[in-house]
């Protein structure tokens, strides 16, 4: 699961140079390329958080085992298409489809839930944001290190066309290893934790009843049993769900996420615009750098708090 959690951190992974790809793209006035990055980066979360309510859904119906793969592989796949593409458009188109299976991330927390109990359930839900940090320090690091290779390191990339003419795509390629690993691992290793509820005795019960070889004592035993248990919990509806406490803890999350957001999409945007312009005039590598160190620092934190 810690595995599956850090592959949805590939979007530090595109963080760390999507304004300097943005550049590359069909942007006529270079004075708007700050613009096109932070609309490029929204898609993302805004495409991550309206399906996450339907990934909880599709998982309790077809299981959290399943439900997981499938969104492990279609974030492998259009984060190999991001790298590929070098029009705004489709890498707009590419990076929303990543955030709607990106937002499996809801199952993992689901799966959290289910293989933990009261003694220990705190100390399972506090791995996630752990996981999340490190996917922040890898990817950044990945991002600024293999960003545009055949500049970084001529010697070694100089010769390979591939990623002359895509400058982006080994980042991308780097990345999607280590979700392929959360995939295999996922299929291979992981257990359904989905409990489901056993299935109505009423049929049998009721064939036993129609039956002539039944024994008065057995359709007697098998009633008593009917009634005796207990009915199956009706499912609220969501105005009945959203109580007032849970009102409120949503609004915090939504201000703690609000604030998260724009930090990690404005100090990318902040650190690769020119100094004439207010920035910090990082190149790619700088910026996943300065925001690894970032990550290294909070999951410290995290550790000794």
């Amino acid at each position: 699961m810690s595995i599956g959690t850090f592959s949805c951190g590939t979007i530090f992974v595109d963080l760390r140079f999507a304004n300097q790809q943005v550049e590359g793209f069909d942007v006529k006035n270079p004075e708007d390329v700050p613009f096109y990055a932070r609309l490029l980066l929204t898609s993302y979360s805004l495409c991550q958080g309206i399906p996450s309510m339907y990934w909880g859904v599709l998982s309790d119906r077809i299981g959290r085992r399943p439900a997981l793969p499938i969104g492990l592989v279609g974030d492998l796949a259009t984060f190999v298409l991001f790298g590929l593409f070098k029009s705004f458009t489709w890498a707009i188109v590419t990076q929303s489809l990543n955030g709607v299976f990106a937002g499996n991330v809801a199952v993992i927390k689901s799966v959290f839930a289910e293989i933990s109990d009261d003694t220990n359930r705190p100390r399972m839900m506090a791995l996630l944001p752990l996981m999340w940090n490190l996917g922040s320090v890898g990817g950044a690091a990945i991002g600024g290190i293999f960003a545009d290779p055949t500049h970084q390191y001529p010697r070694i990339f100089g010769h390979m066309e591939i990623f002359r003419v895509f400058p982006y795509l080994l980042p991308c390629l780097i990345d999607c290893s280590i979700t392929v690993f959360g995939l295999v691992m996922g299929i291979f290793k992981m257990e359904e934790t989905l409990v489901r509820e056993p299935a109505s005795r009423t049929m049998d019960i009721r064939m036993s009843l129609t039956s002539p070889s039944s024994s008065t004592s057995t359709l007697a035993t098998e009633s008593t049993q009917l009634l005796t248990e207990p009915a199956q919990p009706k499912q609220r509806s969501m105005r009945e769900l959203l109580t007032p406490t849970v009102v409120r803890v949503m609004a915090t999350n939504v201000v703690m996420g609000l604030g998260v957001a724009m930090s990690d999409q404005a100090y990318p945007i902040f650190a690769a615009s020119d100094l004439s312009d207010g920035g910090l005039g990082f190149a790619a590598r700088g910026i996943g750098f300065s925001l690894a160190v970032s990550g290294a620092a909070v999951m410290y934190l995290q550790l000794v708090a």
